[in-house]
């Protein structure tokens, strides 16, 4: 386990998946590898963007705990570097790790847009609620090239099929032309994830997202677009960036978010070591003491995967944080619902109808 770090990454340890069958050790040679590896590996690796053609884009949710029914993802991976993202182990499907790897090996969906629109036009489809950008981040930095993210919302807004998207990048203005007029028929709402306000917080545990202040620049402008915006302060981290939450939710508030939801920090699969060694390479006068208060909210387990516990917590420090939540949110005048998006209006365009020169006969 590395104890390094490198600037503009999550982690530098790519560490091995829980399908790996392989195992390696580095042995010196005597021709003085080892220290050559070193020295290669302290030199920043450089993001790797793999263009991939997929066959479906829609995935379905069963969970209780999140209030949507399908999801869109164009990237697998990514180059923002949580350190604490939940997402990681899904690298270990592509035989890649979860660590240096999820955030310089990206996948890039290209056809993303071309199998979306096949989806909405199966006679069998029926609308329900959406989201794009839930598992990595749909406003990553290939995006501003590729445009696959607003690709998809170009095929939505003709479909007019309601969606929500949450990001924690200010490229999401690039798309307010588009956003702007789905908004104002209630089809589209956005949620912008703060979890801390620190820039030298955020620069080690996000260090390639968008700054805290820009952030908060972005919410201003969605808002002034007219467009439905919501501020996610997650994950949130005993003894890190916990101490901040009210004052996350008092400047969002006061730039324009009108809804709020927080989430306390997972720990799945090779999320868990990650993080840890993380926490010990950057903060290990806390280190034991945020994983000990971590452990009293998961019933003194490192992680809680089951439905109803994995976003909140149990016990005592569970309901304080919830009762703090709720009690800013108040105050300060946030709605703890999501935005109500109105699905009646789906349409099946009458060129997305046509196969082959055939039209439809209603």
């Amino acid at each position: 386990m590395p104890h390094a770090s490198l600037k503009g990454r999550g982690t530098v340890w790519v560490i091995e998946h829980r399908f790996t069958t392989e195992h390696h050790q580095s042995v010196d040679d005597g021709w003085g590898a080892l220290e050559q590896a070193a020295r290669e590996e302290a030199l920043a690796p450089d993001t790797q963007v793999i263009e991939q053609q997929v066959k479906t884009i829609l995935a379905g949710n069963d969970s209780p705990d999140i209030p949507f029914d399908l999801s869109i993802n164009p990237y697998r991976g990514c180059e923002h570097g949580c350190v604490y993202c939940f997402a990681r182990p899904t690298h270990s499907y592509l035989n890649l790790s979860p660590g240096l790897d999820f955030e310089t090996r990206i996948i890039a969906k290209v056809n993303a847009a071309e199998r979306l629109r096949e989806a909405l036009t199966a006679c069998s489809y029926q609308p329900l609620p959406l989201n794009i950008g839930s598992a990595t981040d749909a406003y990553q930095p290939a995006e501003r090239r590729l445009r696959i993210t607003r690709s998809l919302i170009e095929v939505l807004a003709e479909f007019q099929h309601p969606f929500s998207i949450i990001t924690k990048s200010s490229g999401i203005e690039r798309d307010i032309d588009l956003l702007g007029p789905l908004a104002r028929r209630r089809l589209v709402a956005v949620y912008v994830s703060i979890p801390t306000l620190d820039p030298a917080l955020a620069r080690v545990m996000e260090p390639r997202a968008t700054a805290p202040e820009r952030r908060l620049r972005t919410i201003e402008r969605l808002s002034q677009g007219g467009i439905p915006v919501g501020v996610s302060v997650s994950p949130v981290i005993p003894f890190l960036n916990e101490p901040e939450l009210e004052r996350v939710l008092e400047r969002a508030r006061d730039v324009g978010a009108t809804t709020a939801f927080s989430t306390v920090l997972r720990l799945p699969w090779e999320v868990n070591p990650l993080f840890q060694q993380w926490l010990h390479a950057h903060f290990p006068e806390r280190a034991a003491r945020v994983m000990a208060r971590l452990r009293d909210l998961r019933g003194g387990r490192d992680n809680d995967s089951r439905f109803g516990q994995r976003m909140s917590g149990q016990g005592v420090w569970a309901q304080l944080l919830s009762q703090r939540f709720h009690k800013a949110t108040q105050r300060l005048g946030f709605s703890c619902d999501r935005v109500d998006l109105d699905l009646s209006q789906f349409r099946r365009p009458q060129a997305a109808n046509a196969v082959s020169g055939q039209t439809s006969l209603f």
